[in-house]
């Protein structure tokens, strides 16, 4: 099958200033990037560097103060909150570090009810087959409360995938994790994301993760520094 040869998601001089008066700092200043359709992009750097807020921007989670932001070859920058919604909804799932799942849903419901709220048909099935995908068939009723980290972890993927995205954004999401969870997560993290032909786009302070990704983007003082391809 040809490769769309339009990117994935597409950053045209993004610029974005956070704070008011002596608080306010310049977080991303004029960054360009272009990720391909079906590929895992590693976004590395220190901590303030801005690395997380371009992970926000792309997600269309934080708007930027000027530049342009397209996923699929759809402008962000133009939409309004609503339409931004809607599009996210539909094309971008993400997964955070921490999780944030409801503690009064089951895991099943946690996957099935945005889906339902966005008026998908089928909600139930589509949680239900994503939570077995992620190994958590026999977890299915069980609350946050009563699943480990990693198992959290699980119903947070599922819950990011269950509406079809073609873009998966992933910030630290072995963050809150021990290192083997951590691993069994990432494994599970980039199967899936073959599985599904996704565009992946990951933020992480662990080295081997970053490695794992097709290439890695390292950003400093929210610039990006010189790209690197992996393997």
């Amino acid at each position: 099958m040809k490769q769309s040869p339009i990117p994935a998601i597409l950053l045209r001089d993004v610029h974005l200033t956070l704070g008011e008066g002596a608080s306010q700092v310049h977080v991303l200043k004029g960054v360009n990037l272009d990720i391909p359709r079906g590929t895992s992009t590693g976004i590395v750097g220190p901590s303030g560097s801005g690395k997380s807020t371009l992970l926000m921007v792309i997600a269309g989670l934080e708007r930027s103060d000027s530049g342009s932001v397209e996923i699929n070859g759809a402008d962000l920058t133009v939409m309004s909150e609503d339409q931004l919604a809607t599009f996210r909804g539909q094309h971008v799932g993400i997964v955070f570090q921490s999780f944030h799942l409801l503690p009064n849903m089951t895991a099943l419901e946690n996957v099935a009810v945005p889906l339902e709220l966005a008026g998908k048909p089928g909600a139930f099935e589509t949680a239900k087959s994503e939570l077995e995908a992620v190994g958590l068939g026999e977890r299915l009723n069980h609350y946050p409360g009563q699943l480990s980290g990693g198992e959290q972890q699980r119903v947070a993927l599922a819950r990011a995938l269950a509406p079809s995205p073609t873009v998966l954004i992933a910030d630290e999401p072995t963050g809150n994790l021990d290192g083997e969870t951590g691993r069994q997560i990432a494994d599970l993290l980039f199967t899936r994301q073959k599985e599904k032909g996704l565009t992946l786009c990951l933020v992480t302070h662990d080295p081997s993760l970053a490695q794992r990704c097709d290439r890695t983007v390292p950003v400093r003082s929210g610039v990006i520094e010189a790209m690197a391809k992996n393997g």
